[in-house]
């Protein structure tokens, strides 16, 4: 039988997941970007923008914990093929979930400072899906936990 973590444990591999979010984010970003005008490729670049914020602050708490920042992915596969707006619109709220699902597990593991953070950007998360999406959601960060 496997041990089951420390709490310090569990914080590291909380925190590692939510940087693996950020990278997947990062890059659907970069999708959705190309595939978005006006003023929603504003809104992309400023998600794309606080993600990378969020994943270097991330990485630095990875390593504060001891850990070793995991990289980012050559290249992730997307849920679906973005072909135009709409799409992009919808890899956005659907990333966004995932994001916020990920800040979700961190708030349960973590405590003090980083347990704030994470909850903050749970928020985040989850305030940008219902933007993209045109509509929120009753418990954010749970929506993948069925």
């Amino acid at each position: 039988m496997k041990p089951e973590p420390s709490p310090a444990g569990r914080a590291l591999e909380a925190t590692q997941a939510a940087l693996a979010a950020e990278h997947a984010a990062a890059y659907g970003y970069g999708v959705i970007g190309a595939r978005t005008a006006g003023p929603r490729a504003t809104e992309a670049r400023e998600a794309y923008g606080g993600h990378l914020a969020r994943r270097d602050s991330l990485a630095r708490t990875v390593r504060e914990l001891g850990g070793a920042p995991r990289p980012a992915e050559a290249a992730y596969a997307l849920p679906f093929e973005v072909r135009g707006s709409a799409d992009a619109e919808r890899l956005a709220a659907e990333i966004e979930d995932r994001v916020a699902g990920a800040y979700s597990d961190l708030v349960r593991a973590a405590e003090g400072p980083l347990r704030r953070e994470a909850a903050d950007a749970l928020s985040a998360a989850a305030v940008r899906a219902a933007r993209w999406r045109g509509v929120g959601v009753a418990f954010p960060g749970l929506t993948e936990k069925r």
